[in-house]
């Protein structure tokens, strides 16, 4: 056995509501990595519905790494979101054209936040929020209900509104192993084969693992 075919969208056979979502994806700016998986018993394979306000003409993008854990709700607003700050209204008047599009917002007016990105074996739980331009660090947490505001630290656990660190999952000396080995690139065959290891917090067994 080799693991599941990444190719799949429903690996979990019987079971629908789990969704490896890289093979449901059409829009050209939201990258899904190998294996990432999105749990919803609704409608797992529209995944896309909740990225919100992402509207082609900005172009951010919405990048995820591979072997994330995505529960049912988790929503990713985009920079399509923002509203002009400087004015004495904040109304979008010009999407509704009619006259008001002489209005429209000039290069620089609209807060813009950059591209969202997620890392690789980040778990995000049940209806949590992240903002436009927020990068989460390989192997964070993000607890449920929490509204991330801000880069997340790889490796760390964090939770509320504004989502705070609640903990770091390792030292950061283990973190700067973890960064550097990678295991998420490794072959499906190398990971099958060391799935104990990946799975416990033998970090030696790992390293000589890394080096092979």
């Amino acid at each position: 056995m080799h693991g599941p075919d990444p190719s799949n969208k429903h690996p979990m056979e019987g079971f629908p509501q789990v969704c490896f979502i890289k093979n449901t994806i059409t829009n050209p700016n939201i990258i899904v990595g190998d294996f990432t998986y999105y749990d919803d018993p609704d409608d797992s394979e529209n995944f896309e519905r909740n990225v919100l306000y992402h509207f082609p003409f900005i172009g951010d993008k919405l990048i995820i790494g591979k072997f994330c854990a995505i529960a049912k709700g988790v929503q990713f607003i985009m920079n399509g979101a923002n509203h002009k700050l400087s004015g004495v209204s904040t109304y979008p008047f010009y999407i509704f054209g009619k006259g008001w599009e002489k209005a429209m917002p000039q290069p620089g007016d609209l807060p813009y936040k950059g591209d969202t990105v997620i890392g690789n074996d980040v778990w995000i739980g049940y209806d949590a929020l992240i903002m436009p331009g927020v990068n989460v660090g390989n192997g964070a947490i993000i607890s449920s209900r929490s509204v991330v505001t801000s880069d997340v630290p790889a490796y760390a656990i964090v939770g509320g509104n504004p989502a705070k660190v609640i903990k770091m999952r390792f030292p950061d000396e283990t973190v700067a192993i973890l960064e550097r080995l990678a295991w998420w690139d490794w072959s499906t065959d190398k990971i099958t084969q060391h799935l104990k290891a990946i799975m416990s917090a033998d970090i030696k067994a790992l390293c000589l693992l890394g080096d092979e």
